[in-house]
């Protein structure tokens, strides 16, 4: 009764769907694993399922948090972990869905987070030092103080640069240090944790690239120029979907410069995720071929759960 299904993997590989055909078949509800889908005003940058795509089956952590406001991995453990005993405890299977994986194997590996506190002053200092030289510069600071952490961030995730940086400057310890300090007490919970690949990669590169379209259809555009027109709002600024098209309404780029840079981000971004999850050998990959769809996905998910299952007999 504490079996908890993941599905991980790189954006636009069809995760969502396939989470959401496993709940339908294991009699569950999905439960959010995107740092940006946690956000409001930003249901298309973000790829938020639409109430279509969800089928009536619930989620949860999507779109609760005003991009304006500060939100942590310990925050997501935390929240995460609530909606996985409420699941549970009305007898239903919880089903992680999403391509953070900081987000993931934080609450897989029930990572106990110190509250080591904040320092206005030095993140403000880490801010400016962003804003003057770029997100490259701090993220060689960080690789000085902690290579193991800076590996797995980008220059773009200012906010999570500065936060490592910040718990260091705080501790005296690094965030990697804190995390090996953290993994003493096992997670409560069982998991059968799944990825979605691609044997051709171009076959990815390809959703990608007709995600992007149908996102504008959607109105990407009008969603990003609100985000552009609300300085207040950092986090939005740093959304892949939303800063893309910056350029273009600043009168510097063509919209098509500006969607063909945001293709190019996300399919960068989807071989980051990759790398990343292929880190952990407990991970079930499933691998699709040209003409692999949904179905196909779904049966191979099912055999490696039932399997899973069956092997803890």
């Amino acid at each position: 009764m504490n079996k908890v299904i993941v599905v991980c993997g790189p954006t636009a590989s069809g995760k969502t769907a396939l989470a959401v055909e496993l709940a339908k078949l294991y009699d569950g509800e999905v439960i959010s694993a995107d740092s940006m889908q946690i956000y409001t005003d930003m249901d298309v940058a973000s790829a938020k399922a639409t109430p279509e795509e969800q089928q009536g089956i619930p989620h949860h952590l999507l779109g609760f948090l005003d991009p304006s406001e500060a939100f942590s991995v310990a925050d997501y453990v935390k929240l995460c972990d609530e909606r996985v005993r409420d699941i549970l405890s009305r007898g239903k299977t919880p089903v992680i869905c999403g391509g953070t994986g900081l987000y993931i194997s934080s609450f897989v590996d029930n990572l106990q987070f110190d509250d080591s506190g904040s320092d206005p002053i030095f993140r403000e200092e880490m801010r400016k030092v962003a804003e003057e030289q770029g997100g490259a510069v701090l993220l060689e600071k960080l690789r000085k103080i902690d290579p193991e952490t800076a590996e797995t961030l980008h220059e773009n995730n200012i906010g999570r640069v500065i936060r490592a940086l910040e718990v260091h400057h705080i501790t005296g310890h690094t965030i990697s240090e804190a995390k090996r300090m953290s993994r003493g007490v096992p997670s409560p919970y069982e998991f059968i944790m799944l990825t979605l690949e691609y044997e051709n990669r171009e076959k990815l590169h390809e959703r990608i690239n007709l995600r992007v379209d149908r996102m504008l259809e959607m109105g990407l555009l009008e969603e990003a120029k609100q985000c552009f027109s609300q300085p207040d709002r950092p986090t939005a600024a740093q959304a892949i979907g939303c800063k893309e098209l910056y350029p273009y309404f600043r009168g510097e780029r063509t919209l098509e410069d500006c969607v063909e840079e945001l293709k190019l981000r996300t399919r960068q971004y989807a071989k980051r995720q990759m790398t990343w999850f292929r880190r952990d050998p407990r991970i079930h990959k499933i691998l699709l071929s040209d003409t692999d769809g949904l179905a196909e996905a779904v049966t191979k998910a099912q055999k490696i759960i039932d399997d899973c299952r069956q092997n803890e007999l």
